[in-house]
């Protein structure tokens, strides 16, 4: 008995040395298990179905689910359409140093010449939504070097409450991160072998993939909203030409998407675009020159004779319909500086909301106009989307 005693004690003490042994080994692995992993890509073109109305002559977007009813017939679908209209204004003083501290009162706002009452207003305190859409064709794979410096840029750059959400694309459109708050996976999403696996394309459905990632990624959030596209603007699928007719829809072509389906999608929910294009600035294609012809379609004859790239131009034309701006990255430097900058400038932004008249509801374009109250410092620059879209309903 007394032996058994005498060896009682150290084999307790050696039992509770397994289990502490045990426990520390396997903490790593548990935290392995618990962190976040980079979700499954999902391909938008396999996610939403379009199919236009034939009473409206407007896409209508219908879930895949959703597509076929029992009878094979295509399964009606209700959008409710949200009547706040936001507008999201970025204020600079004469140095371009973004200008805080104003209130709604610094701000009046017309729609379609009538001014509107401003029913919310936001000083960049609420989260933005953000969107990285990316043309992962090889063409414009082989110049993207690093991606992880975008999203050290954007981290630096951003509120930790801010969402982004990452795209890429060549002949499919696919979602490698939805919205996230999470720094870790923007990197993850930017370094993944994803994109070179969507590289594997020759083609670049551009406008498409702005399309489903507006329908997809946007759908009733509200606040600041900003799509931020990355390609050379050379798109394999809509068939744009000199003639402005290519930018609507086709007799006998009702399912096919068109470059004013993609406008009226952005503008309808209210998206910010920034395009960056990686293809050199046409010399014809000043700032002075687009700021001169914002209120009428850039595609011209005249544009032509100028010697401005098709597909640059019409890049430039989707920022000038839905509001937003165009860069170009061989004049501006680093992709991770552009990002930067981007990302700087949402950060500043102010959003007015306010409720179109009832009579206002009816389906077409909005003209808006803002100003700044007279007391602003007269040097400060405004500027904002000028327009907005009001869909058909049902959608």
């Amino acid at each position: 008995m007394n032996l058994l005693l005498k060896f009682h004690l150290p084999i307790r003490q050696f039992h509770f040395f397994l289990v502490a042994v045990a426990i520390i080994l396997s903490t790593p692995f548990a935290s392995l298990a618990q962190k976040p992993k980079l979700p499954k890509p999902r391909i938008l073109e396999h996610e939403i179905h379009i199919s236009r109305d034939q009473l409206t002559g407007e896409m209508r977007v219908i879930p895949a689910e959703s597509t076929v009813s029992l009878a094979g017939a295509i399964a009606p679908v209700i959008r409710s359409r949200v009547d706040l209209v936001e507008v999201q204004c970025a204020v600079t003083a004469a140095d371009g140093t973004p200008l805080r501290g104003l209130t709604q009162e610094d701000f009046r706002l017309w729609e379609d010449g009538a001014e509107q009452k401003i029913s919310s207003f936001d000083a960049a305190a609420t989260p933005a939504s953000i969107a990285l859409v990316i043309d992962a064709s090889p063409s414009i794979y082989r110049q993207l070097g690093d991606m992880r410096g975008i999203a050290q840029s954007l981290a630096k750059s951003l509120q930790p409450q801010d969402e982004v959400a990452v795209v890429a694309f060549a002949d499919e459109t696919q979602m490698l991160l939805p919205f996230s708050r999470d720094r870790n996976l923007l990197n993850a999403a930017l370094a993944s072998p994803q994109l070179a696996r969507v590289a594997n394309s020759s083609e670049s459905f551009i406008y498409q993939a702005a399309y489903l990632s507006a329908l997809r990624l946007f759908g009733g959030r509200s606040g600041r909203k900003a799509m931020i596209l990355l390609t050379d603007g050379q798109d394999s699928a809509l068939g744009l030409t000199w003639d402005p007719e290519s930018m609507a829809p086709k007799p006998g072509a009702d399912k096919s998407l068109t470059f004013q389906d993609v406008a009226r999608a952005i503008a309808a929910s209210g998206i910010e675009l920034y395009v960056i294009s990686t293809e050199p600035r046409p010399p014809a294609m000043t700032a002075e020159r687009l700021a001169a012809r914002r209120g009428e379609s850039l595609i011209t004859p005249a544009a032509r004779n100028a010697k401005i790239p098709l597909y640059t131009l019409y890049l430039a034309e989707l920022t000038r319909q839905v509001g937003g701006e165009l860069y170009f990255l061989a004049e501006l430097g680093s992709l991770a500086g552009i990002y930067h900058s981007i990302a700087l400038k949402i950060e500043a932004e102010y959003t007015l909301g306010y409720y179109p008249e009832a009579g206002a509801a009816t389906p077409g374009w909005r003209r808006l106009h803002v100003e700044l109250r007279p007391d602003v410092p007269a040097q400060a620059q405004l500027t904002y989307r000028t327009t907005y879209y009001v869909p058909a309903s049902p959608q």
